[in-house]
Parts: C-alpha cells; structure tokens; sequence
C-alpha cells in the first residue's frame, strides 16, 4: 500500500490544500488544512517526499510552499553550520 492511501487528506476537499495566496481569509483556510494534517498518520513521509520533490503548490505534511523553502535552506541536523 502506498503511504500517500493512508493520508488524512484523500477524504478531505483538494481544494482546501491550494490556497490562493497567503493572507487575509486564505490564512483560515490555509490552517484548516493544517489542521487535518495534524493528526495524519503519514505526516512525516508527506513532508519528506514533499522537500525531495522540489518546489510544490500547495500544503504538504502540514507546510505551506514557504514554510518547505525555509526547512531546505536549513542545514541538516548534525552539520557545524558555523563551519560553512
């Protein structure tokens, strides 16, 4: 069985998951879709194909596009970033 058939988000409106834009009444949207991924038992494995598979529209394991672009420019955990 593919993870992606054990998301909390195959029973939720697509729609809800491609927010146009990110202020005003699209952020109550933008948290209601981070709100059925919160509890989504394939919530880490989202995430990461989300980060490996390059710029994505829309929430992934409970990020928005941003929030992904943030988590990529970060060094990996266990790397001396002062070192760089």
């Amino acid at each position: 069985m593919d993870w992606s058939e054990r998301a909390n988000c195959r029973e939720a409106d697509p729609d809800l998951f491609f927010p146009i834009g990110d202020r005003g009444p699209t952020l109550v949207q933008i948290e209601r879709a981070k709100a059925v991924c919160h509890d989504c038992p394939v919530l880490e494995r989202c995430l990461d194909w989300a980060l490996r598979s390059g710029p994505l529209e829309g929430i992934w394991g409970g990020t928005t596009e941003g929030e992904r672009r943030a988590l990529m420019r970060r060094p990996a955990p266990g790397t001396d970033a002062a070192a760089a």
